[in-house]
Formats: structure tokens, sequence, C-alpha cells
């Protein structure tokens, strides 16, 4: 398993992370990531690799052509703590599979709520996005007034556990968006590579993209060097149009 980012961490956000859990093919099999992709390609010919130079060059002709399916051979798997914001997004990927803790089993830590480094101002022309930051004293006054908000709402859980509420009713006095869930989340190469695109994207919301970046940082790129190099010249900042 030398070189396998499997077991690595990363912090994102303020109090969230991202976990490579494992990967198919596994590190410590003979077959890298890329390879597996090239050999689905060749599978008529028994997945016998040509050597490097043709492997890489088979590969960058299946993702030029969107030739997607054999991309489909490769899976990751990740444990992700993020707060509901970025998950109300996320979840609109299909193409993953979710298993989320759940509020009505575990209870919820008083530091479990996400504060923002800085508040974006609304975007003049988009009406889903933001763009630009207020100034350091307006930053610090919402600040200042979310904590307040977390406290107080957290006070009221806490009361309603403490005189016999069941914790997934308790949960209704929490607030939704900035509460941190942690997940075990996975999905193929080819369905991430479309994620990666549009959650990397500068529109992106930040607490997404932020994910994604991380993702393709630490994770994609050190298991499919191949694929990654790609991926930035065929994809990242072209149309999609799958075939």
């Amino acid at each position: 398993m030398t070189n396998s980012p499997i077991g690595k961490r990363v912090d994102v956000l303020d109090k969230g992370w991202i976990e490579l859990v494992d990967v198919m093919p596994h590190p410590d099999s003979n077959v890298s990531g890329d390879l597996a992709i090239v050999n689905a390609a060749r599978v008529s010919f028994l997945g016998e690799s040509k050597g490097d130079v043709q492997d890489k060059k088979l590969l960058f002709y299946l993702l030029r052509n969107r030739h997607t399916t054999p991309f489909e051979m490769v899976e990751f798997k990740f444990r992700v703590r993020a707060p509901l914001v970025t998950w109300w997004q996320w979840a609109r990927h299909r193409t993953w599979s979710f298993n989320a803790q759940s509020g009505r089993y575990t209870p919820f830590d008083e530091n479990d709520f996400y504060v923002p480094d800085v508040w974006r101002k609304q975007s003049k022309d988009n009406k889903q996005a933001s763009e630009g930051e207020v100034n350091q004293w307006v930053n610090t006054e919402l600040n200042s007034r979310l904590s307040k908000h977390y406290e107080d709402a957290y006070a009221e859980y806490e009361h309603a556990l403490k005189v016999g509420v069941s914790k997934e009713m308790a949960r209704l006095f929490l607030p939704a968006f900035g509460v941190y869930y942690t997940w075990v989340v996975k999905v193929d190469a080819h369905n991430l590579m479309h994620f990666l695109k549009l959650r990397m994207a500068d529109e992106a919301q930040y607490e997404i993209r932020v994910y994604a970046e991380a993702i393709y940082e630490h994770f994609f790129k050190p298991t499919l060097s191949w694929t990654a190099e790609a991926f930035e010249k065929y994809m990242l900042h072209t149309v999609i149009v799958d075939k």
C-alpha cells in the first residue's frame, strides 16, 4: 500500500473533513486504477497491458471520445463530515451511494455547527450565487450573531432531551443548514469526474467547492494520475456530452 491515500483525512471548512476509506482496485493489488480502466476497455483481449505508452494513449482516447464505461470500473469510498448546506447540494448527484449519520440515534454536540470564515455578498447577476465579501465589521457581527443563534438553539435542544423528548423530535430545535453530519459515500470514477467538473467550477457554492477540490487534489489525482491528466485536458473546462 505504498503511497496509498487510503486512510488519509483532509480538513475542510471550520470543522469538516474528508477521508478516503477505500478504493477499487485496492492499492495492494497489482493493477493500478488507470490500468484497471484500460483493462476494462480491452476486455476482449483479456485486459492485457501493452505498456505505459500504449495504455496511456488508449485511456486518453477513451476520455476524449467520451467512452466512459471503462471509468466506472474504479470506485472511491469516503467518510465525509460536512454541514447540511453542503449535503443539500451533494445529494443531488444521485449517481453517488449515500449512508448518513442519523440524529434519531446519535445526539448532536454543541460544537456541531458551521461558522463561515467569511460572509459573502449576494451576486448582482446570478440569483443563486454570491460574489465578494462583506466588510470586516459586518463579518464579525454576523459571526457573533450566528454563534449566539447556535448557542440558544442548542440549549433548547439539550432541554428537550433532558425532559425526555426523543432525539428525533428534539432535533427540531437545531438550525438545519448549519448542522454538521457525517456520511459514508461511494462513487465510480466516471461519475466522480462529472461531480468534480460541476463542483470545482468557480460558480459552484464555496461550501461544496472546497470538498470537491479536496477530493481531486488529495485522492483522485494520486490514485488516477493519467485519468486526472486527461480530465484536465478534455473535460474540466469543456462542455460534457455523455455518450
